[in-house]
């Protein structure tokens, strides 16, 4: 069987880059990570960490080895704040994922009263695929998600699927720009423009957009990138290109922008809350009753200020 010190000094030597270094980080002899060294290595049958005279650094195996050691060593230390709390003070924990755009709006309302309810959040910020590993691993026992045309977020019957609201992708453009002044634009007059998209090329956004200039016989060329939605919005207002940014994400109206939905089938995401259904059902309720309250509370606002726009 492993030992949980076994696993503790493989991350300690991978984070210190020596033996040495893992002792003092442990507070351990160096004798004694050596011993548990060798048991793990005995284990494996296998050399898991290359020792040189510079220090030591992690061989193949031990990189493989590394991120399941770190995953249990986490999960373990939200098995034990999770206990204590509930022990100590009677709090409840819940362990929530959250993308960005949807974590500044959706969730702080959703944890103010899940807080008032004696119920302790551990938050963890990440894009979509890093939420979806978390979900699968156990984890995360929710998780915001979101879902776009094409897209699957394939996860097993151990998942309730809640779906919040649909958040709408809209052209920003400069205020000057030759399609402000249309409704709804074209996408096929956008063909010689370029964007500003998000840091990777496989960003469920750029995904959709480079799918619906296919439709019209052209690919998108970005000369920027980044996931920061407020300095996407800066250098669209500064000339540097267009883009296509969820409503979520926009924030407060500027002058210096033209916001428009693109003509033909709207583009958006569906964001909902994937809970795991062994969540402690008091708690889970709690959340997505929350969320659901705050989604329509912003689906309200987007319908006002349309309708004062219009």
């Amino acid at each position: 069987m492993l030992d949980l010190r076994h696993l503790q000094v493989l991350r300690a030597i991978a984070q210190e880059g020596s033996l040495a270094g893992a002792a003092r980080a442990l507070h351990y002899a160096q004798p004694t990570v050596t011993h548990h060294l060798t048991v793990l290595e005995a284990h494996f049958d296998a050399p898991l960490v290359q020792r040189g005279p510079r220090g030591a650094v992690l061989t193949e195996l031990g990189e493989t080895l590394l991120p399941h050691a770190e995953a249990v060593l986490e999960r373990l230390q939200l098995a034990e704040w999770e206990v204590r709390g509930l022990a100590e003070r009677g709090a409840r924990t819940l362990r929530i994922g959250t993308f960005p755009t949807a974590g500044a709006l959706l969730l702080p309302p959703a944890v103010k009263a899940l807080n008032q309810k004696g119920v302790h959040i551990s938050l963890a910020e990440g894009e979509l695929p890093s939420l979806l590993r978390g979900l699968r691993s156990r984890e995360l026992q929710a998780a915001l998600v979101f879902s776009q045309p094409g897209d699957r977020l394939d996860l097993d019957e151990d998942f309730e699927l809640h779906p919040l609201l649909t958040d709408p992708l809209l052209l920003v453009m400069p205020d000057d720009h030759r399609c402000a002044a249309l409704d709804r634009v074209p996408l096929q007059e956008l063909r010689d423009d370029d964007w500003v998209g998000a840091a990777d090329p496989r960003d469920p956004c750029d995904r959709v957009l480079s799918w619906a200039c296919a439709q019209h016989g052209f690919e998108p060329v970005h000369v920027m990138r980044t996931d920061d939605y407020a300095m996407v919005q800066g250098f669209v207002a500064a000339g540097t290109g267009v883009a296509l940014v969820p409503r979520l994400a926009l924030g407060a109206p500027r002058d210096d922008l033209a916001v428009r939905p693109l003509e033909g089938p709207p583009l958006a995401r569906e964001i909902s809350v994937a809970i795991l259904r062994s969540t402690v059902a008091p708690s889970a309720q709690d959340l997505v009753a929350a969320l659901t309250r705050q989604a329509g509370h912003i689906t309200r606002q987007w319908a006002s200020r349309d309708k004062d726009a219009g």
